[in-house]
């Protein structure tokens, strides 16, 4: 067991935003000593060195705790995410100091502004409060799952979609044929796993890209580069809807 004092200085985070924490439900001590000193076992500690990722990828304290308090919460699923996360902020940064040395470089102010778009950034972050918040999406399937509905034939036959789609991924995405096929897929997510509005399909489409085992799983079953063709048809399919 730390006291407060210890765990401050483990982690670099002050006493007061200890109590902080302690205060709104984020992180609470293990115990608390009949003197009333807060002790925290490495549970505890494990729990705030979470909370400090998700920080750092700057997830308000509210959405943390709701993440973290989801009752199948995967600490190793959420790091591959998080470093996911980090990956693309890093990617970010760079792009941001090349075209700030290019202006220095060339003694030029261009008017470009794409360099400045995050979007990709906030869409894998709303698919990790997805995954993990308590959005009606995966309040839905959730309660599915507690119902002992079996999703591994579901995963197979979604699967045979993708493998489907791959099949079209030399027409132009805004085909007939490709767009029926998008259709069909959000109506087998609403039908197997949860009401998939367009925004919610949208945010996949992301995912299944920007994701390595989504991206991966995807090109496997319909061939290389189905998943970045699943999202461009995925976004001429939603646009204006």
């Amino acid at each position: 067991m730390r006291t407060v004092k210890e765990v401050s200085r483990l982690t670099g985070v002050s006493v007061r935003t200890l109590h902080h924490y302690d205060a709104i439900g984020l992180l609470k001590p293990t115990k608390i000593t009949d003197a009333g000193y807060r002790l925290y076992d490495d549970t505890a500690v494990c729990r705030l060195q979470n909370i400090l990722l998700f920080r750092e990828l700057q997830f308000p304290l509210k959405e943390i705790k709701e993440i973290l308090d989801t009752p199948d919460f995967d600490a190793d699923m959420a790091l591959v995410q998080q470093i996911r996360l980090l990956e693309l902020q890093y990617e970010h940064i760079g792009e941001l100091l090349s075209f700030a040395r290019e202006m220095k470089e060339k003694g030029v102010h261009k008017m470009e502004f794409d360099v400045f778009d995050k979007s990709g950034i906030e869409r894998y972050k709303e698919e990790i409060k997805e995954r993990w918040g308590q959005s009606e999406a995966y309040r839905e399937f959730v309660q599915r799952q507690k119902k002992g509905e079996s999703f591994e034939k579901t995963e197979t036959q979604m699967m045979s979609l993708f493998t489907e789609i791959g099949m079209l991924r030399e027409q132009p995405p805004d085909d007939v044929k490709v767009q029926d096929k998008i259709r069909e897929l959000q109506s087998f997510i609403t039908d197997h796993y949860y009401n998939c509005t367009n925004e919610i399909l949208k945010n996949l489409g992301v995912m299944y890209t920007e994701d390595e085992r989504f991206r991966q799983n995807i090109d496997k079953a319909g061939g290389s580069g189905t998943a970045a063709f699943v999202r461009q048809a995925i976004e001429v399919y939603t646009c204006g809807k």
